[in-house]
């Protein structure tokens, strides 16, 4: 199944410009043809194309299905990787699992303290999109980790980090079923007292194994081992 996606699409009418592009003109879709269209909100839309134009591609819906949300939310909390590519391709992966919300955050030992959000949405949407997800995750803006441990925070916290201290196991740590906020420091880890910090904010040190694992890696089996523990 082809997906495409428009966060203002409610059921009939006009496909945004970009994909109505992505569909007449690369996709090569013709009047008749049917697709189906995620607004990112859980909804999925099966319509007819009934003018095929490049830039407002005209539909009618056939029939709409509210996809249901996940039982557990995930919150990824991730110092950017100094390689673009890196940080991508993570978020990337994160998304085909199924996350929640993003938030990058800005650590001491951090090497990029810049990061674009449009470009992580396109990211997101690219991954939602071949993945086929219904829902589209919140993106926030870069953080400072203190300021992010400051706020209100509903879910469980869970902080890896690979200092020498006493640390669970992830999957022996989180309870299934649960929403919960999976933090992953830079390359040079979070510092022993953004650790402190964040275990006075009642998150939990967990570890993700025996390997010392790189910042993107870590995202991904953070994300997957609660994937695992929820089917």
């Amino acid at each position: 199944m082809e997906l495409f996606f428009d966060p203002e699409f409610n059921g009939e009418g006009l496909l945004n410009e970009a994909e109505s592009k992505h569909c007449i003109n690369v996709l090569r879709h013709k009047e008749g043809d049917t697709i189906t269209v995620a607004n990112g909100k859980g909804y999925y839309y099966t319509c007819n194309i009934i003018k095929a134009h490049p830039k407002r591609c005209e539909l009618a819906l056939i029939e709409s299905k509210k996809h249901p949300s996940q039982v557990f939310m995930i919150h990824l909390a991730v110092a950017p990787t100094k390689s673009t590519d890196r940080f991508e391709w993570m978020i990337e992966k994160a998304m085909e699992l199924g996350i929640a919300e993003i938030t990058p955050i800005l650590c001491k030992h951090s090497e990029r303290k810049k990061v674009r959000t449009d470009r992580i949405e396109r990211v997101v949407v690219a991954a939602m999109k071949q993945s086929l997800k219904a829902y589209l995750p919140k993106i926030n803006e870069l953080t400072s980790f203190d300021d992010f441990l400051k706020q209100n925070h509903a879910s469980q916290g869970y902080i890896a980090h690979c200092h020498e201290s006493e640390k669970t196991p992830l999957k022996q740590a989180y309870q299934t079923g649960t929403d919960c906020i999976l933090c992953i420091g830079p390359e040079g880890d979070f510092s022993e007292s953004e650790v402190e910090l964040a275990q006075k904010s009642n998150f939990k040190t967990v570890s993700l194994g025996n390997s010392r694992l790189r910042t993107e890696t870590a995202g991904v089996i953070a994300c997957h081992t609660i994937h695992l523990l929820n089917e």
